[in-house]
C-alpha cells in the first residue's frame, strides 16, 4: 500500500504542469520571435510561410532556387540570433563563461 500511495503522490496534474511552466521566460521569447518576425515585410513573411508550407518542414523537397531564397529569408529573420538571445532567457542572463560574439578579438 505504501509504494502505491507514494506513486500517486508523485504524479502531477495537467493544472499542476501548467502552473510549473515559466510563463515569463515563454512569454519574453514570443514576444522576442514576434519581433524579429516582424523586421521582415510582409510580402517576405507571406513568402517564408509559403516556402515552409511548401517543403513541408524540409528544405530539400524545394528546387535549389527555392532553398536559396529560404536561406535568405532566415538570414534576415537572424534564426542565430534569435537562439542566443533565448538561451539568455532561459539561463536567467546569467554569462556562460564564453564570450560573446561582439566580444571576439
Amino acid at each position: 500500500m505504501g509504494f502505491v500511495a507514494t506513486i500517486a503522490a508523485v504524479r502531477k496534474t495537467k493544472l499542476d504542469r501548467v502552473k510549473a511552466l515559466p510563463w515569463l521566460a515563454l512569454l519574453q521569447g514570443g514576444v522576442l520571435v514576434g519581433k524579429r518576425w516582424r523586421a521582415l515585410s510582409a510580402k517576405e513573411r507571406a513568402r517564408l510561410t509559403g516556402l515552409v508550407r511548401e517543403s513541408r518542414g524540409r528544405a530539400g523537397n524545394l528546387s535549389p532556387k527555392e532553398r536559396q531564397e529560404l536561406r535568405g529569408l532566415i538570414g534576415k529573420l537572424d534564426v542565430r540570433g534569435v537562439g542566443q538571445e533565448l538561451v539568455g532567457l532561459v539561463r536567467g542572463g546569467r554569462r556562460t563563461g564564453r564570450r560573446s560574439a561582439g566580444k571576439r578579438r
